[in-house]
């Protein structure tokens, strides 16, 4: 059951990956140039941070872009995207460590349990993965912004769908564009799953979008629009989850993405 999920995913990566190829949607270079500095803002570009399991979170965080992967037995509601990175470098031809291959879900069942193993040989197996696999990892992000676009516009209010696809336009063309896309959609999803909404309202790149004025220059349009997003985002959140202890660094991050 395991390897034939495995099977169904890899085959749609591969489907996905080609089509991207064709159409020249993001180049190499931008993706591994959006990769790099993605790998700066979620691990300050260091090796251990590549393995991380944040206080408050019910889930490690891992690789360039820290994606979520959920212990065996459990969901939440954000989007999962680890177990999808493995397929993908399976599909790469890149060779998994078995435990990793054949895992159901993150062996670990609780940050202390994680960090008790920090050093241990699978979490050491793992970084060391993740450090070879960093190009591959930045293809990886930069194809999930290549799906985006039809997953938000069919998600966004008719009204809207026009507005959403030229904004979302303008920012991929402009200077540093790529970047900020990529690092976005990475850091804070699509914005398409009703699940990832607090008081009915989302924060991801559907939601930036939207909230973007058009009359100010694309990149600073979208970072205003990200630390409004952000900052509506902590106000609805739940208190028990602390979340304004994250908005600072969430503010510098999404300054990055345009001039102030």
């Amino acid at each position: 059951m395991k390897r034939t999920f495995f099977a169904v995913i890899i085959s749609a990566i591969l489907t996905l990956a080609g089509a991207a190829r064709s159409s020249g949607a993001i180049s190499d270079a931008e993706a591994r140039d959006a990769g790099m500095r993605l790998w700066k803002n979620e691990c300050g570009g260091s090796v251990e941070g590549l393995t991380s399991w944040n206080q408050g979170e019910d889930f490690p965080s891992l690789g360039i872009g820290h994606f979520i992967w959920y212990p065996a037995g459990r969901s939440g509601p954000f989007e999962e995207s680890f177990p999808r990175l493995v397929a993908f470098l399976a599909a790469r031809g890149v060779a998994l460590p078995a435990w990793l291959r054949d895992a159901r879900g993150c062996p670990w069942q609780s940050r202390e349990a994680f960090n008790a193993e920090r050093q241990g040989p699978r979490l050491s197996e793992l970084r060391a993965l993740l450090a070879r696999t960093v190009a591959e990892q930045a293809r990886f992000a930069a194809g999930r912004l290549e799906s985006a676009l039809p997953q938000m516009v069919a998600a966004a209010p008719p009204a809207l769908r026009e507005s959403v696809s030229a904004r979302y336009q303008r920012v991929l063309t402009a200077s540093g564009g790529v970047y900020a896309l990529v690092d976005y959609v990475n850091f804070k999803g699509e914005g398409v799953k009703l699940t990832e909404r607090y008081a009915g309202q989302g924060w991801g790149l559907l939601q930036v979008l939207e909230a973007m004025r058009d009359g100010s220059t694309p990149l600073r349009a979208f970072s205003d629009a990200a630390d409004q997003v952000l900052t509506q985002r902590v106000r609805n959140s739940p208190p028990e989850r602390g979340e304004s202890r994250w908005l600072a660094g969430w503010r510098s991050r999404v300054r990055t993405y345009g001039p102030r």
